[in-house]
């Protein structure tokens, strides 16, 4: 495979492997779906809860579906939903004590599922790969910021 053979490759493999992984997630735990997850795994990096805005643009959700998806989980009890103090239209995401206990109990079978995904990535091959990935987003990052403000279509 030539250099080009292998971009056209890599971009389509990111589509068909979401996809799969999006499968296999949900398989893996029939209790929330692996948007679930994702969305809970981001409100637990911000260092203050964030609004559903902010994780919807973090993860590249649409507003409205990041909102459904904080919906079912607060009907869940996974995360809590508050009005904003300084903006009544802007809701903020919390995990709930249910939910850090939850993903507490789940964590090791996380952690070998993990493994298994990962299966024959030695170091060098993992940090090549999360280097790469890195590389990737910052591209299609600043290929979004340049379509906003030239309005163009890529």
């Amino acid at each position: 495979m030539d250099e080009l053979e292998q971009k056209a490759y890599i971009f389509g493999t990111i589509f068909t492997l979401s996809n799969k992984l999006q499968v296999l997630g949900d398989e893996f735990d029939k209790n929330i779906t692996i948007k679930q997850w994702l969305f809970m795994v981001v409100v637990s990096k911000f260092p203050e809860p964030p609004t559903i805005t902010e994780v919807a643009n973090f993860i590249g959700y649409s507003r409205q579906n990041a909102k459904r998806i904080a919906a079912n989980l607060h009907q869940s009890g996974f995360v809590k939903l508050e009005k904003d103090k300084n903006d009544a239209r802007a809701l903020r995401v919390e995990l709930t004590p249910k939910c850090i206990e939850y993903f507490e109990k789940r964590y090791p079978s996380e952690i070998a599922y993990l493994e298994k995904i990962f299966c024959g990535f030695d170091a060098d091959l993992t940090r090549n790969v999360c280097t790469g990935l890195a590389k990737l987003e910052q591209n299609v990052k600043a290929l979004m910021v340049a379509q906003e403000i030239d309005g163009e279509t890529i």
